[in-house]
């Protein structure tokens, strides 16, 4: 019996040198369990920053439904990082280790995770940055048009500013100076309000931390004057939150007019109160779903032609393919045909009893 066995081995794998490996995999019924575009399942990992922003509740959601709807045998794996370098570092490393198939990563820091995103990549696993570019040989990328996030921006600002704005003094509170988002922002609103505006201040928030912006615009007030603040630019909504908190602790009413960024509910509650003038709308249902098609295309070791339409440039990495996607401004008059109509929140989440007031007055109404 030994025999004959031993004779069936070397037939098979006479076989295997003629029709080359995949054939022989296919023909002893063996799948290799980690090359890309095997017929195993995938396993997907996520590595997101935090579990506090839009970014885990709305698009880690629609991430994993979309994956499951392209991919119905594929597996995800969803990982926060609760803002720390080192946990992401690490999470990076065991997905590693796990010989997940490929990564979606949104970095704490881009630069910090460079080097775990070459040991994926000397491992065969592609990584798709998410929203925020890392350094790195990622695959692709995906994320909104930062440029045009700080055009709208600016031209909200000056919208708000009217005829005030040749004379107008703003504070600009700029996100962190690691992220290289935040000079993407920064250099659209530039394009904006530079030679329109005078810039009294302009500052780099470490961390995107609110507390952090709290204390700059607190500075920006002792240093220009209560009367001589006539805006703020504030890259997102989290910064936000906290030059407004100082602005009100100096008593400085009305406020100016202050942006923002992500659309949270407390940003859209405030621009119904008048407290901010604007946000930055982000429709993540179209970036969540680009990449969960991205990481599935490269699993299956597909390439991304039918799915990228624009290349980018990191500090380490050139011609990454991209998608770029359309930010779109948000004010009061227009919050119910951009987060309501898109069922991000219901008329009902944002006007609670303390906002009623202010709710029939913008016209959010049932």
């Amino acid at each position: 019996m030994r025999a004959r066995l031993r004779g069936v081995a070397a037939v098979l794998a006479g076989l295997c040198l003629l029709a080359g490996p995949a054939a022989c995999g296919k023909a002893a019924g063996v799948r290799e369990p980690g090359g890309p575009g095997s017929a195993g399942a995938l396993k997907i990992g996520v590595l997101l920053p935090d579990n506090t922003s839009r970014l885990y509740h709305f698009d880690k959601p629609l991430i994993e439904k979309k994956i499951h709807q392209l991919c119905p045998e594929c597996t995800v794996e969803v990982v926060s990082a609760e803002h720390d370098v080192a946990t992401q570092q690490q999470q990076m490393d065991a997905m590693i280790t796990k010989r997940v198939r490929v990564l979606i990563l949104d970095a704490v820091d881009s630069k910090s995770l460079r080097s775990p995103v070459e040991s994926a990549r000397a491992a065969g696993i592609p990584v798709v940055a998410y929203d925020r570019l890392v350094e790195g040989p990622v695959s692709a990328y995906v994320s909104f048009n930062g440029k045009r996030v700080g055009e709208l921006q600016g031209e909200a600002l000056l919208q708000a500013l009217g005829d005030k704005a040749r004379g107008a003094q703003i504070v600009m509170m700029n996100g962190d100076s690691t992220d290289p988002n935040s000079a993407w922002f920064q250099q659209g609103a530039l394009d904006v309000l530079r030679g329109k505006v005078k810039i009294g201040k302009s500052y780099e928030t470490a961390g995107w931390r609110p507390e952090n912006a709290n204390s700059n615009m607190s500075a920006a007030i002792s240093a220009l004057g209560a009367g001589h603040i006539d805006g703020v630019y504030s890259a997102n909504d989290g910064l936000a939150a906290g030059i407004i908190s100082a602005l009100e602790a100096a008593k400085i009413s009305p406020l100016p007019p202050v942006t923002g960024q992500d659309a949270e509910l407390a940003a859209i509650q405030r621009i119904v109160t008048g407290d901010q003038y604007m946000t930055v709308y982000k429709p993540f249902t179209p970036e969540a779903g680009t990449a969960a098609a991205m990481a599935v295309a490269l699993g299956r070791g597909k390439k991304l032609d039918g799915i990228t339409t624009h290349t980018v440039n990191s500090p380490t990495t050139r011609g990454i393919p991209a998608v770029l996607l359309t930010p779109v401004s948000v004010t009061v008059h227009r919050i119910k045909d951009t987060v309501v109509k898109d069922h991000m929140y219901t008329i009902e989440q944002i006007c609670t009893p303390k906002f009623a007031s202010a709710c029939q007055k913008a016209g959010l109404t049932r």
